[in-house]
């Protein structure tokens, strides 16, 4: 299992229980901060109700199942959120930290139970609420997203729509929005137009707030690309600060190519770090780029300028070190993988907030930091993930998964290789 961090706060058990009626978003909200609180190191769950009940009701469930007036439908997925719910608690004490519980949870009757059992477990509870009254919105999700659930399979879209704004109306007769007197809670309002915080405290519920403040829902692509290699490149040396080697300029071009055809006269918000490679790669693309120090290589510390031999040869302790655990292995007066994922946090909330493209130009270890959190792989993986030279990786975030593309612009004058492919939703 994935260790805690050592220098954050101690004790943590936090359940974020969504609220809303069906298509305001709740899911992709759930998801985005399970990953982003995975990313950070804490063991975060998702217990989605919907997946519970096809699970055990099956899912070829039209309206009429979702009518408060049908009291055997009704105690069916009162069932189903129990078991949810005591999966939930139960993961809590087997070492659980953010556990989010997704469902409707329509009435202060019921949020008032779950908030009871979550208590009475020790939990801290944040409600997050997501409201939203634009029809347009409401029916682009719906078929965006709700049109390829397996409660809709095979079946006519323009009637499952209909079906399914059906099932919202049964919702609505019996929901409650979440007021002052149920404790802490966080609403979104309009897809993050505006986001109301009523008594949060603590470090977990501050940085939810910071997060969902950020968020919104437009899919828009981010592209990841290394700088142009480098003159310690070519030497297999760590750090430094050098210029781009013949080679890396020639990519520096081919990138600028590159964007001009995918980006064409559009937006783009261009992120590099401080260093001068990547500063000198973002220039040929003749736009204006942000440089943030947050970005700048991992720190090799003592170790900076050394090849790995020379490391294997005057420090074979360091070298060995590194071997055996290379994500929370810190070079002496340097940095680990967790320090750089830590440094990257406002990144990360700064590529959220964007809804225009964003091209990062940055170096190995931090684009393994970001490409981790947008793919939703563990923080633990970092040091293995494949970030090559002279290659960009486009990666488009959607409710359920991130496309991946890979391009290839290295010094070969052939055309561009493409790879796609998608991350498993999770």
């Amino acid at each position: 299992m994935f260790p805690p961090p050592r220098d954050r706060p101690q004790h943590v058990r936090l359940a974020i229980v969504m609220v809303g009626l069906p298509a305001r978003g709740k899911t992709h909200i759930a998801r985005r901060l399970s990953r982003y609180f995975s990313w950070l190191g804490y063991r975060t769950r998702v217990f989605n109700v919907g997946n519970y009940r096809r699970a055990h009701l099956g899912s070829q469930k039209d309206h009429r199942f979702f009518d408060p007036s049908n009291q055997e439908a009704a105690a069916a997925r009162a069932m189903v959120a129990r078991m949810a719910l005591d999966d939930m608690i139960a993961w809590f004490g087997e070492g659980g930290e953010v556990g989010i519980y997704d469902a409707t949870n329509s009435t202060r009757q019921r949020r008032a139970e779950v908030a009871a059992r979550c208590q009475e477990a020790g939990l801290q509870v944040v409600f997050v609420e997501s409201i939203c009254e634009d029809e347009e919105v409401i029916e682009s999700n719906i078929r965006q997203t709700k049109l390829h659930m397996p409660d809709y399979a095979g079946m006519d879209p323009d009637a499952a729509v209909a079906d399914f704004q059906q099932r919202i109306a049964n919702y609505a007769k019996v929901y409650e929005p979440v007021e002052p007197s149920e404790g802490s809670y966080i609403k979104v309002i309009d897809v993050g137009r505006k986001v109301e915080a009523h008594r949060i405290q603590g470090y977990l519920p501050s940085r939810l707030v910071y997060f969902l403040i950020n968020l919104h829902p437009l899919p828009r692509p981010v592209y990841l690309a290394r700088h142009g290699e480098s003159t310690f490149n070519i030497e297999g040396r760590l750090g430094g600060d050098p210029p781009l080697s013949p080679r890396g300029e020639a990519f520096a071009a081919r990138l600028a190519g590159y964007v001009a055809k995918e980006i064409g006269e559009g937006d783009l918000v261009i992120f590099t770090s401080t260093l001068r490679r990547s500063i000198e790669t973002a220039r040929v693309l003749v736009r204006p780029f942000v440089e943030w120090r947050a970005l700048d290589e991992i720190d090799a510390g003592d170790c900076d300028g050394m090849t790995y031999e020379e490391i294997k040869r005057r420090l074979p302790a360091e070298y060995e070190a590194r071997k055996q655990d290379k994500f929370e292995y810190r070079y002496p007066r340097g940095e680990s993988y967790r320090d750089v994922i830590k440094r990257l946090e406002p990144v990360i909330v700064e590529i959220e907030r964007e809804r225009t493209p964003v091209l990062v130009i940055a170096h190995q270890a931090v684009l393994r930091a970001l490409y981790a959190y947008l793919m939703d792989h563990p923080p633990y993986e970092c040091p293995f993930i494949d970030i090559p030279l002279h290659t960009v990786i486009k990666l488009t975030p959607s409710t359920y998964a991130c496309k991946e593309e890979r391009v290839y612009l290295g010094p070969d004058p052939s055309p561009p290789i493409t790879s796609s492919k998608n991350s498993p939703s999770t």
